[in-house]
């Protein structure tokens, strides 16, 4: 972009355990709205100053990120964003399948009352959403970790919300490969039915087939190949109203992160005039 200067907007979010943290989600919301863009090098030292904070928790930070493979730290210029491959969604799929299947499982068969009306609510909350895509995705990620945390597994559910922080980054691709978000809500009714009547099978059988289909369309959306669908039922909505449960049957170091040497990297600073397109949003 030659000589252009990226005003880069981000602020730190309110309640973070640590600075660190803090930072983590400053810079995994600049992305995800796209005020930091990819192939572009960013500075360590202006992050920290645009974020009022120290150079350390900057540091961190992106370290946590690297190893979340949302950024790759280059020696001693700074850091670029780093948008997810076909291959790296294949490998988020896989890791999501080992967990979620058998966590949603566990939820159905050893969660307490109390989480599961917290899973009842957040599956109504994502069906009341339907027509307010930004809010939906919240909800539905409200949803998949209450089931995460109600399946017994902390650190298992905080991988889990690091890999959708990655796919995040391709925008809302399960939603543009084919699907609408009452469709997408429809998915997981046979997955919270089957938790709420505590069938573990059944809730563990319609986890993995919803990871599934979202994995194919996540390929497709990168692949721009057609679906391979040919040996699989299609998924139907499952629901007349989108969220409303129904009575049926069971269906590092400090080095290698300093000041840009090209005076052409972007920089960090106030906010520029007009908007830019969007990394991407959701998971």
């Amino acid at each position: 972009m030659g000589n252009m200067l990226l005003m880069v907007r981000l602020a730190l979010p309110h309640g973070a355990p640590s600075l660190a943290d803090a930072v983590v989600d400053a810079v995994r919301a600049g992305i995800t709205a796209g005020e930091l863009v990819p192939d572009e090098t960013y500075s360590v030292y202006q992050l920290a100053d645009l974020l009022d904070v120290s150079r350390s928790p900057v540091r961190e930070a992106l370290v946590r990120l690297a190893e979340a493979g949302l950024v790759q730290i280059n020696r001693n210029r700074g850091f670029r964003v780093v948008i997810p491959q076909a291959r790296d969604i294949e490998e988020i799929i896989d890791i999501r399948l080992a967990l979620e299947p058998a966590a949603a499982r566990r939820a159905a068969e050893h969660a307490t009352d109390d989480e599961h009306a917290a899973i009842r609510g957040a599956f109504e909350a994502m069906g009341a959403a339907v027509g307010d895509e930004a809010s939906f995705w919240v909800a539905d990620h409200d949803l998949h970790d209450r089931l995460m945390r109600a399946g017994g597994n902390q650190r298992a559910a905080a991988v889990i919300d690091r890999l959708r922080a990655t796919t995040a980054l391709l925008g809302s691709p399960t939603t543009t490969a084919g699907r609408t978000l009452p469709q997408i809500c429809a998915e997981h009714e046979p997955i919270v039915t089957a938790i709420l009547r505590r069938d573990g099978t059944g809730a563990e059988r319609a986890m993995r087939r919803h990871l599934e289909h979202t994995g194919r369309l996540l390929a497709h959306t990168l692949h721009r190949a057609p679906l391979e669908t040919a040996h699989e039922p299609a998924l139907q909505p499952a629901l007349q109203t989108p969220g409303r449960l129904t009575e049926r049957p069971e269906s590092r170091s400090d080095r290698g992160m300093g000041q840009p040497e090209n005076p052409h990297h972007h920089q960090l600073g106030p906010p520029a005039d007009g908007p830019r397109s969007p990394v991407g949003r959701h998971a």
